[in-house]
């Protein structure tokens, strides 16, 4: 191989993971952008400059392609009251997930990830998993406070694998573990309503929910989507005997989650109103 060879081959190697970053910054802009034009502008006709035609929609509630979503929109703006604040926005390449908190939807605010596809410059995909809005858990937090600060963009892949192995593991394979091999032993910050910050917290919440013999299973985690500090997965399950989506939100530091934000929401049966997409 000549040097001239090998210098281009090093400079197009060092290009991909910049590239990457620059689309998923891109891809992070343009559904900001989306949600700031459409959804908080209550502008239908705007939803034509941001979704594409055949939208794939796994929300059960809605159905596939854009004219389903300008009729989210319509109603959203002829309600008048809908308000939403986006918490925390990371981008893996096409894949973008929002963190928020909506007014509007009804009497209580609601908590939600929504997850987004990104197809030749408009949205693609659409998943989410909504609930609503809790008091502050034991430790005084909220669903949606905490860190926010992207960092770490050179630990994203590790960070994703070590999220992935942790859930599959603990969750679905119901395996013997360390725990201080994937959670910080000195600092878990803790956003579940229910659980208390740290180990000892987490395993209160676990040994309470055996002690009223109520199970909480992982089948299968669909996505890993990560950028930086942060990973979120998008899994199926079942919490007690019902099928439960589980989108679960995990902060690094130095290998280790630190902390973690949840929606935990039922998914509707088979004999429910759904999409031909299916929740994931």
């Amino acid at each position: 191989m000549t040097m001239t060879t090998l210098m281009a081959t090093a400079a197009i190697a060092l290009a991909l993971p910049f590239a990457a970053l620059a689309d998923s910054d891109q891809n992070k802009a343009l559904v900001l952008e989306a949600l700031q034009n459409t959804l908080l502008a209550g502008d239908v006709d705007a939803v034509d400059d941001y979704f594409a035609t055949d939208i794939i929609q796994h929300n059960p509630m809605f159905d596939n392609g854009i004219e389903a979503q300008k009729g989210v929109v319509g109603f959203l703006a002829g309600s008048g009251d809908f308000k939403a604040d986006y918490i925390r926005v990371i981008a893996d390449d096409d894949i973008v997930a929002v963190h928020a908190r909506y007014e509007g939807f009804g009497e209580t605010p609601m908590i939600a990830f929504d997850v987004f596809r990104v197809e030749d410059g408009k949205i693609a995909e659409h998943w989410d998993n909504l609930i609503e809005e809790q008091p502050l858990n034991p430790s005084g937090r909220s669903q949606i406070d905490g860190a926010t600060e992207i960092t770490d963009l050179d630990q994203t892949e590790a960070n994703k694998a070590l999220v992935e192995e942790f859930l599959t593991k603990s969750m679905i394979d119901h395996a013997e573990i360390n725990i201080t091999d994937y959670i910080s032993p000195v600092t878990y910050l803790q956003h579940n309503p229910m659980v208390a910050d740290g180990l000892e917290g987490f395993g209160a919440f676990m040994a309470e929910m055996a002690q009223k013999d109520i199970s909480m299973n992982y089948a299968q985690v669909h996505q890993v989507i990560g950028e930086g500090n942060f990973v979120l997965t998008l899994s199926e399950g079942t919490l007690g005997d019902e099928p439960t989506a589980f989108y679960d939100l995990f902060r690094l530091e130095d290998g280790l989650i630190v902390e973690h934000w949840d929606v935990i929401a039922p998914m509707p049966g088979p004999d429910a109103a759904h999409n031909e997409a299916g929740k994931f």
